[in-house]
């Protein structure tokens, strides 16, 4: 028997001197397998389709795959290809807009268009008027002059309304508390992150104190915003060149101007200062709240008074106008932590373009309905209550999607950097935070967001976003347009900012921006475009 034993051992010792046992004919079978399904991996195509992510690549993360985001992915981190790309996105490359002769047009016609749809809305009946004839053409813009002259002049009345408000909301970003975000990392600043003061929802709310204060007291009507709305509106508009002009011509004195063409008219326009600031407050993002939001907030509640004061109640029109104003105003105070997380914040420099429109043109054209009502009897725009119902549950399902689908992209963002931390303001929408999301992880370093809303559309919140405008215009009836230029303008707007979103993207993240665009295959509407 130890006989046999000591054969068994030698039978065992292998005879290259190796400490193990030469693999069983099972091992060797598990090893063929293993490299097999390796080989498979290595050699593995992708099938994405609308809606059916394949988790098989490995550039997918999240959605079960992983247990959390941010073990997984420690913050952003941009590779050295993603930085030479960014750089070349952070240098002027093309003219935008028509280049320089389209962009004057712009600067110079924008204003003449607010004020011929006001005189339209406000003395014409809401109709598009136009000369009578060829000898006409004069007369008619003497006639148009003579509106702007006689109702629209920039007085004293208006330079304290609109500069009052205008300091106020200043002075309230600036001392008011509020929560500190970190916003993206930026390429110019050597990918270094900003901080921003997030305030605007307790700034809100002082606003309205102050404005029910004075409007009870009567001390300031708020009726008188929508009774010298042209004054309002002029004294806006040059707020808005004063101000493009002073960031512009401070940044060149100051040496911090950013990704200029050479050509005044153009880079004037787009802008020169990436990130202004005045102490600890953000002008781009103080513009972008505080002055167009409130004041088109304002306008709605002024128009509101001005019905109850003449009618005794205000009609269910209007009230969808103030609930719709207040809304919006509400979601971006709340939700400001989510700006510093925007295109418009990271990329987008602070000249005519952004500050004419946060100044005048979102103020005094997104409301054209209200000056409509305004201008005409109820009977006008009176609606029948299932079409009241029905309007009233679209806006605030739309509203939903924006606010919701905005909330889940930038808190996303926060998810990847590891700064989320959600502020519990009223109203927090359901599946505003998504738990494990599924996400691109792309060469260049970001991420791309493939769940939640932005599963459905590249930009779920664009679709929300017009819709809501339409129904802006809607309220107010149909017997005129001009109530519908929101709309038609946003529409405008947005499919030419996505167009220019989507161009920076696939410079920015080449091959992997084409399987997005096969896993996400639609930008507004499903299975239509």
């Amino acid at each position: 028997m130890p006989e046999q034993n000591g054969s068994a051992v030698r039978a065992r010792k292998p005879v290259n001197g190796s400490s193990h046992p030469p693999p069983t004919e099972q091992q060797k079978q598990a090893a063929l397998e293993q490299d097999a399904k390796q080989q498979l991996k290595n050699n593995y195509v992708p099938k994405h389709a609308y809606l059916k992510v394949d988790l098989n690549d490995d550039q997918i993360v999240g959605g079960g795959k992983q247990s959390t985001l941010v073990k997984y992915s420690p913050g952003i981190v941009i590779s050295e290809k993603g930085k030479e790309r960014d750089k070349k996105l952070d240098t002027h490359l093309e003219y935008e807009f028509g280049g320089p002769w389209g962009v004057t047009a712009m600067m110079t016609l924008f204003p003449c268009l607010m004020y011929y749809l006001w005189i339209c809305l406000w003395f014409y009946d809401g109709k598009l008027v136009i000369p009578n004839s060829f000898d006409d053409i004069l007369p008619f813009l003497n006639r148009m002059l003579n509106h702007v002259k006689e109702d629209a002049y920039p007085t004293k009345r208006a330079f304290v309304g609109y500069g009052g408000l205008m300091v106020f909301q200043f002075f309230l970003a600036y001392v008011m508390p509020g929560y500190w975000q970190e916003g993206l990392p930026v390429p110019s600043l050597d990918y270094k992150t900003l901080m921003y003061k997030c305030n605007a929802l307790s700034s809100f709310y002082a606003t309205l104190v102050v404005c029910a204060t004075l409007h009870l007291s009567g001390l300031y009507r708020l009726t008188t915003i929508i009774e010298h709305f042209g004054e309002y509106m002029t004294v806006s508009m040059i707020a808005g060149y004063a101000v493009s002009f002073a960031t512009y011509f401070h940044a060149v004195l100051t040496k911090t101007q950013h990704r200029m063409s050479g050509n005044f008219a153009y880079d004037f326009f787009m802008g020169a200062a990436l990130n202004p600031r005045i102490g600890h407050v953000d002008l781009k993002m103080w513009a972008e709240v505080r002055i167009p939001w409130v004041l088109l907030f304002l306008i709605s509640v002024s128009g509101a008074c001005q019905q109850y004061e003449v009618y005794g109640y205000v009609t269910p029109n209007m009230a969808f106008m103030v609930l719709a104003t207040g809304l919006y105003i509400n979601a971006c105070a709340k939700g400001e932590e989510c700006i510093p997380q925007t295109w418009d914040m990271f990329h987008e420099k602070w000249g005519f373009m952004v500050i004419f429109w946060n100044f005048a043109g979102v103020p005094f054209t997104y409301c054209y309905s209200i000056v409509y009502m305004a201008a005409h009897p109820p009977h006008y725009y009176r609606f029948s209550t299932p079409t009241y119902v029905f309007m009233y549950s679209l806006l605030i399902f739309a509203h939903y999607v924006f606010d919701s689908s905005m909330a889940q992209k930038s808190r996303f963002r926060m998810q990847l950097q590891g700064t989320l931390k959600v502020r519990w303001s009223f109203p927090q929408w359901p599946w505003s935070t998504l738990e494990d999301p599924r996400y691109l992880q792309t060469e260049h370093g970001n991420a791309l967001l493939i769940d939640g809303w932005w599963q459905f559309l590249r930009k779920p919140n664009y679709t929300a976003d017009w819709t809501q405008s339409f129904l802006w215009g809607a309220i107010a009836g149909t017997n005129s347009i001009i109530p519908y230029y929101y709309s038609l303008f946003f529409l405008a707007v947005l499919t030419h900012r996505c167009g220019r979103d989507f161009e920076r993207c696939e410079r920015k993240y080449g091959k992997d921006w084409e399987k997005y665009c096969q896993i996400v295959k639609y930008r507004f509407i499903p299975f239509v475009y």
